[in-house]
């Protein structure tokens, strides 16, 4: 446990160049696999921000979607891991069964705590510990999704100077989730899951649209 806590902040935040965010976490439930392979796939291979997915998974399954993902993307997308450093270009995919936490030294952390929204992975613990470690520089896409994990945590993405998007109902298959993120009140774009990439890139690169 020490050994994560004494990574120095400096040696994490030194991977990352001079970007207006550092991480990007995309959160989805039914219908997810086909968002969240929508949203990566338009992304180029130098997106010079890390990405982090929690997708509700079957606990009881080998989860295939960094394989799925890796053949949809040009990113490198890997399992998530505790001790992960988050480097740009590259995705890291919650497992089942495992909260997905940034630790505040900017490594990852796979905890089995108690379920969030009767879920785990859950959207909400993802986008909290983003907040508070990253601040105005993290970014949450709540996809389609049945219930309401996320909400809570875009209103802690908010409070902290960060942005959220959520998907458009018409483009989401159950627009539950999406819903219940921006009924906070807090969520900057409401866009079409095709849309969202470019406005990623947009926000993270904003020269590239100067």
């Amino acid at each position: 446990m020490s050994a994560l806590i004494q990574v120095p902040q400096h040696r994490i935040f030194s991977h990352f160049p001079d970007i207006a965010f550092n991480a990007v976490a995309l959160a989805a439930s039914v219908g997810g696999l086909t968002a969240v392979s929508t949203v990566l796939s338009a992304l180029p291979a130098d997106f010079p921000a890390a990405i982090l997915v929690v997708q509700h998974l079957n606990p009881n399954c080998l989860s295939q979607m960094p394989e799925i993902l890796s053949q949809r993307t040009a990113l490198r997308v890997k399992p998530a891991a505790t001790g992960d450093v988050l480097r740009p270009g590259t995705v890291y995919v919650a497992v089942p069964a495992q909260h997905l936490l940034v630790q505040p030294n900017g490594t990852l952390l796979l905890s089995d705590t108690p379920k969030m929204n009767f879920v785990r992975p859950a959207a909400d613990k993802l986008f909290m510990s983003m907040a508070t470690t990253y601040k105005s520089r993290a970014i949450a896409v709540v996809l389609t999704g049945s219930g309401t994990d996320g909400a809570l945590g875009v209103l802690s993405i908010n409070k902290h100077g960060g942005i959220a998007i959520a998907q458009d109902e018409s483009t989401s298959e159950f627009f539950n989730m999406p819903e219940a993120a921006i009924a906070t009140g807090e969520v900057d774009f409401v866009l079409p899951v095709e849309a969202i990439a470019s406005a990623l890139v947009n926000l993270v690169t904003p020269e590239a649209v100067a």
